[in-house]
Order: structure tokens, then C-alpha cells, then sequence
């Protein structure tokens, strides 16, 4: 028996949410990326106590949905282990294709948020596109092992970048808080703030409202 596997180049379509609309009072640009087991269209409620008029959401969809036991409700997954490099090639592809969609002043605030495994998608489309923004949030998810501080030496000295995360977070024991801290410490030195708070693995909205 001859087994191989063959990989194949086609075209395909993906949704994305928004929340509120882009108008010339806009402040705000959130590119928000959600995490896993969830859609875009949902994940979009964490931000709708934000000012409406100053603040504009997009949240990207993950691609590959599925069923999740026990209710059947339908979930979302970014990335697997398997064959992780062409499937974010196929993201960062349906990123740029949101932000050609989806045209904006270029001196707006800019906020890219990842929540879980939000976080991984959001931070490799930065350092491969190297996507200028006035802040970037990393929101209880893991930090990819392949970025290095120089992916991240072309934002502005001006970009704030903030690492949240929940104390009683059951994804991430005492020990993976510390890595985490130091690997963020040293992809962005000085520019970053970190926020625990008390609480598990759930998008902290209380800290959504207090970020600009």
C-alpha cells in the first residue's frame, strides 16, 4: 500500500463580524481574534458596553468549525499542531483580505486584542506583516515559540502592549504564568504592562472597558 499525502492551492470564502460603525467620529479600530470554541459573531458581545460611536470591533472567524459535546453547540479553532504552517499561511491570506475589506484613516487607534488561542493568530500576523498598532492585548493565551524580539523591533515606541490573565486560570498553572511573563518581557521589554486579575479562563470585560 502506497500512502502519500499531496497538498493542493484553491480559493475559499470566511466570514468575519463587526460591531458598531466606522464614521468620522470613530477613535478606535479593536481587531479582535476570539478563541477557541468560539464564533466571531458571539465573541463580538464582550465589547458592546464600549462607546458605540468612538469604537469600531472587527472580529476575524476562525476557520474550521465543529460541533462541541455535549450540547452540539458549533465552536471554532484557529490552528492545530498539524500542519500549523500552512494553516497560518491561510490565515494571515484571510486577515489581509479583512483588512483590505475593511479601510480605516491610518492615524486611528489601532487595538489588536487575542483572547486563548487568539492570542497565537494575532501575534504571528504582526510580526509577519509587521502591521503598525497603537496597542496590542494578550489576553490569557500562549505565546507562539518561534517569535523572537526582533519580529517586534519595528513597532512604534509609542504601542503599548498589555498581558492579561486570570490567577485561577485552569490552562495555566504558577509555572506557565512565569514563563509566560518572561517570554513576553522578552519580545517587548519595557513597553509592557501586565494585568492579572482574580478570576479563571474568561474574557475579562470589566478590563475591556478600562483598555483605551
Amino acid at each position: 500500500m502506497n500512502s502519500e499525502e499531496k497538498e493542493i492551492t484553491y480559493t475559499t470564502s470566511n466570514s468575519y463580524s463587526t460591531l458598531n460603525t466606522l464614521t468620522e467620529r470613530t477613535k478606535n479600530v479593536w481587531f479582535v481574534c476570539h478563541g477557541m470554541g468560539y464564533l466571531s459573531r458571539y465573541f463580538l458581545r464582550y465589547f458592546k458596553h464600549l462607546n458605540a460611536e468612538e469604537n469600531y470591533i472587527i472580529a476575524p472567524q476562525a476557520p474550521s468549525k465543529y460541533y462541541m459535546q455535549p450540547k452540539m453547540h458549533v465552536g471554532a479553532n484557529w490552528l492545530t499542531r498539524d500542519n500549523t504552517e500552512s494553516g497560518m499561511q491561510n490565515i494571515l491570506n484571510y486577515f489581509d483580505a479583512v483588512f483590505e475589506a475593511e479601510t480605516f484613516p491610518k492615524n486611528i487607534n489601532l487595538i489588536v486584542f487575542g483572547y486563548s488561542q487568539g492570542v497565537s493568530v494575532a501575534m504571528r500576523y504582526l510580526a509577519k506583516r509587521q502591521l503598525q498598532c497603537s496597542q496590542l492585548v494578550l489576553h490569557s493565551g500562549g505565546i507562539p515559540k518561534e517569535l523572537t524580539a526582533k519580529d517586534f523591533e519595528y513597532l512604534s515606541e509609542d504601542t503599548k502592549v498589555k498581558l492579561i490573565y486570570g490567577t485561577e486560570d485552569e490552562y495555566l498553572d504558577a509555572e506557565r504564568i512565569v514563563y509566560e511573563k518572561q517570554r513576553a518581557e522578552e519580545l517587548f521589554e519595557n513597553r509592557l504592562q501586565i494585568f492579572p486579575f482574580e478570576g479563571k479562563h474568561v474574557v475579562n470585560v470589566d478590563f475591556i472597558n478600562t483598555i483605551i
